[in-house]
């Protein structure tokens, strides 16, 4: 069997050659298909047995090759199933053996396999059910042994309830497997912080585990940003697990718990995991179902957090309407979410085309304009929302017909009118009579036709920036949400982004205004590709505010802090010291930190931005 002089860390191959009889690598490189899978076969049954030193080389490349070739159906068909299941059963209940040489791997890898041959494949998925996979995965997903073992049992897990054919044998566990899953969601940041990432010295963290997350390779930093990788995909995965159940209707009862529901928002895929939608996707399965609604609706904070979703740059915004919309629908949830849910999404209403969805403004207008008349009467207890349900129905009802039966004298005399307004609302904003200026900008939307778009997000760009001058937030995220949502595509605007990030800032939305920033940042250089665009200091400064805020481990370290009264005392006395991370690891910002916010080698920039910081000197839209 060929050595490795870096462990298990070196990249196994079939390539590499061996003067042994009986070795895999060997084996795999026989051309013969009958008898290569007769010689794999033989293989497999006799791996348990091997010397431990051959035994880690041989599943690391297993691993390997399950990870680059997760559809192969040759292993999977020959028994790397039963193989796996047994070695983790080996690892569970012979200590001894476990703690031999790299034999502490061996779980990890075992399950990993597992979790990367049934990914794609039912075929493979079936075979691995009748194999006995589930109960040693099972154990592992109890935490019989760390938070890196549960992450890939886990996945494994999740892979096997997402198909029709395996969830018969997953559902047999379902209550204690749910129950596992809800705390794994709630508790794994804190799990894998106080496990991992807050144990100091660093020489004291387990050392497979920083073998694992670096593959040998890299010091803390590296460290950390896979700890904060893996333990994003832990909840990622363990939400996974919960949809299985939830989009079938099971254990509704137990994932609709107020208390886990409190925090389920909060979880999210975000930058981390891009293709996941972590806590939103599953409240949306819920929303799907009458006792999901009932149980959504009754908490305050999750409708305002869908709505803030529902009104920001998240690629996950399309869920927050599409949640709003079914509480919205149902007669027994509508009256508990009105209220709350129509002051958020009439800023929606001018959305054409939102990913793959088409109309997505007219199906919000019909949300909130169904049973009008009924509405006016008095279910609507809030004021202004009475008069903004009014207003919608003014403005998509009566002031379309109006335009409509204009001359095209009367109509050009408006349009007139509009750019005279806006002129004077930006002499006056140049003046620093900014309450003016905007009832100025307020004045020529009401003469501004419905046709006009682009002179609307103008208008609405600039109230927006009038009142993130006047420290009015919610009015300049209103304006800012409906300037982005005129323009074509939506949250393209690069103006009304900056206005809203700040705006969010104030209110200590530190999510929302992180997005925000992203997305315009990006649009900035999407838009000045060739121009090398140097990306603003200002913009630099507010993700790097935002991220040590939104930071996925953040509130895990200050309960920690608060529990340690060293640092306690230091704290009141003002001297704690403040947590650094790399950021790098959030996809798009690579640009930002590559890039030198003060290009001049003698300062001379620097004191340029530095002299013009605090004047807040925002340009206006023309």
């Amino acid at each position: 069997m060929p050595t490795c002089s870096n462990g298990i860390f070196r990249n196994m191959t079939t390539e590499q050659s061996c003067t042994k009889s009986c070795c895999l690598f060997c084996i795999l490189k026989e051309q013969d298909s009958t008898i290569r899978k007769a010689a794999i076969k033989e293989y497999l049954k006799g791996l348990p047995f091997l010397d431990s030193e051959v035994l880690i080389l041989v599943v690391s490349s297993l691993w390997n090759i399950a990870m680059t070739q997760p559809n192969d159906q040759e292993l999977p068909s020959l028994g790397v199933f039963e193989c796996m299941a047994g070695l983790i059963r080996k690892a569970l209940h012979d200590r001894t053996w476990l703690l031999t040489h790299q034999n502490i791997y061996i779980p990890y890898y075992a399950t990993h396999i597992i979790g990367s041959f049934t990914m794609n494949k039912v075929e493979s998925a079936v075979r691995a059910v009748d194999s006995g996979v589930i109960p040693p995965l099972l154990e592992l997903l109890r935490g019989k042994m760390s938070w890196v073992e549960q992450r890939v049992a886990v996945r494994a897990l999740g892979h096997l309830a997402s198909y029709e054919m395996t969830f018969e044998a997953i559902k047999a566990y379902e209550d204690e497997m749910v129950k596992l899953a809800m705390c794994l969601a709630s508790s794994c940041l804190e799990m894998v912080y106080n496990r991992f990432v807050g144990v100091k010295p660093r020489k004291r963290r387990a050392r497979y585990h920083v073998n694992l997350l670096t593959r040998g390779v890299g010091g803390v930093e590296m460290e950390n940003q896979k700890a904060e990788e893996w333990a994003s995909q832990l909840q990622c995965w363990s939400i996974h697990l919960l949809n299985c159940f939830a989009i079938k209707g099971r254990s509704l009862n137990l994932i609709c718990k107020q208390e886990f529901l409190k925090d389920l928002y909060e979880m999210w895929g975000g930058l981390v995991n891009q293709s996941s939608p972590a806590g939103v996707g599953l409240i949306r399965i819920l929303c799907y179902s009458e006792l999901g609604r009932e149980s959504i609706s009754e908490w305050r904070h999750v409708i305002e957090n869908l709505c803030h979703l529902s009104r920001s740059s998240d690629d996950w915004q399309y869920m927050g309407i599409d949640c709003l919309l079914l509480l919205l629908k149902d007669p027994k949830t509508r009256h508990k979410v009105f209220d709350i849910a129509a002051s958020y999404l009439i800023d929606l209403i001018e959305l054409r085309n939102l990913g793959n969805r088409s109309n997505v403004g007219a199906t919000i207008t019909r949300a909130l304009l169904s049973n009008f008349k009924h509405h006016q009467n008095s279910e609507i207890k809030n004021p202004s929302v009475q008069k903004a349900i009014k207003e919608l129905w003014i403005l998509k009802a009566d002031k379309r017909k109006q335009e409509q039966n204009m001359s095209s004298e009367n109509l050009e005399e408006k349009r007139v009118k509009v750019n005279v307004l806006k002129q004077e609302g930006n002499r006056m904003f140049f003046l620093g009579q900014i309450e003016e200026a905007k009832l100025k900008y307020t004045e020529a939307l009401e003469f501004c036709r419905l046709m006009q778009r682009n002179d609307r997000v103008a208008l609405h760009s600039n109230r927006a920036q009038c009142s993130l001058l006047l420290r009015n937030p919610d009015s300049a995220i209103s304006d800012a949400t409906r300037a982005l949502c005129l323009c074509s595509p939506p949250n393209t605007h690069a103006k009304s982004l900056w206005y809203r990030s700040q705006a969010y800032d104030m209110k200590g939305m530190a999510k929302e205004s992180l997005l925000d920033c992203i997305t315009f940042i990006n649009l900035c250089i999407k838009l000045n590709a060739e121009n090398h665009l140097k990306i603003p200091y200002y913009a630099v400064r507010m993700i790097s505010k935002q991220m040590d805020l939104t930071w996925i481990f953040r509130a895990a370290r200050l309960k920690a802090l608060s529990t340690c009264p060293r640092v306690k005392d230091q704290e009141n006395k003002g001297k704690m010291c403040v947590h650094l991370r790399n950021k790098s690891s959030i996809s798009g910002l690579s640009t930002i930190l590559e890039d030198q916010p003060f290009p001049g080698k003698d300062g001379r920039e620097r004191k340029k931005i530095e002299k013009a910081k605090g004047r807040n000197k925002l340009i206006i839209s023309s």
